[in-house]
């Protein structure tokens, strides 16, 4: 898995969803666009927006002097694995014992810097490390491809706008100043790099050196990697002694009206820790049930969002605060995920926000992604329809039934 690390570069972003072209086809097309010079000529015409930025002529030409396009970007899967399995089992994937023992080790070496690190950010520094080992494994396994590369070919195909030849061009200003030689410059398919997985525009807006003045090295220096993190989470709006959220046992006499509450007004409804903590004090969370009623439940707070400006996969944001749980100790997941549980297909996600959106319920993007927004829909609809427990939980049962009512 790459993320995209990146406030203005992902949203973390995110992200990446890469356009259905196939292998074949695209290395043909790209092999046609260089012999003509295309590829070429979209190379040059960056030029203004690189002057712009600062880049010199001189390191412009390095940058883009033999640089063809690659073929193999755009021949992987169109989907992440965050968007096409089932949470239970990205999470089985991305959190282990193996990860977890490896986490304690690193942070035990690393302990005072990381004492400091939470200190400034105030990023917990289980947090931490959970992101750095969840983005390389620690740092091995970083990526090894050419980002230049990487970049140019996304931005000539017009991948998601602008944003790759801004990350093209954000690039340059990396070696305009210094920060990063050419050989820096590997790292994911997607253009993330170094052991945090930043964009180059990340890198330019959160990397910051563990001490000191100098140019942040989130290649090797695992005290650069882990400030750089902590920098980013705190930009990011993290709350300062609020967890990410905490897992539930849901009273029998819940009525699922209100999935958004503060911790009070949860405790005062019989909620509880399913560790056996007490709940917070203060801070409002939200009612998040990945697998419906019948699964494991969390109360997630602002923070749970916060990981999300990493990577916005609501299995990612999870996965590093379950991760982070098993390097300091507290436990994994106490309730079990149901055995029927399995993956809604994008077509039947789709058709239930297309229903749901005719409904008036449902405004976001018509791409069979399960987020936020759509579990709220899907709770306002269940809600209105009578239907319970109003979970916000897709089934494909609920699918042909918003397609039915709505004559799709």
């Amino acid at each position: 898995m790459r993320s995209l690390t990146r406030r203005a570069a992902f949203a973390g972003a995110a992200a990446l969803s890469l356009r259905a072209l196939a292998g074949d086809d695209f290395a043909e097309d790209q092999a046609q666009a260089a012999q003509s010079g295309e590829f070429p000529q979209f190379l040059e015409s960056m030029w203004p927006k690189a002057q712009a930025a600062g880049v010199s002529r001189a390191t412009f030409d390095a940058a883009i002097n033999g640089l063809t396009p690659d073929p193999a970007i755009l021949s992987r899967p169109t989907r992440q694995a965050e968007f096409t399995i089932t949470i239970a089992q990205y999470v089985a994937q991305s959190v282990t014992q193996k990860r977890a023992a490896q986490g304690r080790d690193a942070a035990a070496k690393l302990a005072d810097a990381l004492q400091q690190i939470q200190a400034r950010n105030g990023i917990p520094w289980e947090i931490l490390v959970a992101l750095w080992g969840i983005e390389s494994n620690f740092g091995t396994t970083a990526g090894n491809s050419d980002i230049l590369r990487v970049l140019a070919t996304l931005a000539f195909k017009q991948h998601r706008g602008s944003l790759f030849l801004d990350e093209f061009v954000a690039a340059l200003v990396m070696l305009e100043k210094g920060y990063a030689t050419r050989a820096h410059l590997v790292g994911s398919w997607a253009g993330a790099m170094g052991q945090p997985q930043f964009m180059p525009s990340s890198y330019l807006n959160y990397a910051v050196a563990y001490e000191g003045s100098r140019p942040a090295d989130i290649w090797s220096s695992n005290k650069d990697v882990l400030a750089s993190i902590g920098n980013f989470m705190q930009k990011s709006g993290w709350v300062s002694g609020l967890p990410w959220g905490m897992e539930v046992v849901i009273p029998g006499s819940f009525d699922y009206i209100s999935l958004r509450k503060p911790f009070a007004e949860w405790q005062a409804q019989g909620f509880r820790a399913a560790s056996g903590k007490k709940l917070p004090n203060e801070g409002d969370a939200g009612l998040y049930m990945p697998a419906g009623a019948k699964g494991p439940a969390w109360l997630i707070t602002d923070n749970f969002f916060v990981i999300k400006q990493y990577n916005t996969s609501d299995a990612y944001a999870l996965s590093v605060g379950l991760l982070a749980q098993q390097i300091a100790n507290e436990g994994g997941i106490r309730a079990p995920w149901p055995k029927d549980f399995k993956a809604l297909s994008t077509s039947d996600g789709k058709s239930a926000q297309q229903a749901l959106t005719k409904l008036g319920l449902y405004r976001g993007n018509i791409d069979g992604k399960i987020g936020p927004a759509m579990r709220d829909a899907v709770h306002s609809y269940q809600i209105k329809a009578g239907i319970m427990p109003a979970d916000g939980f897709i089934t494909p049962a609920l699918v042909q039934r918003l397609k039915s009512e709505t004559g799709l």
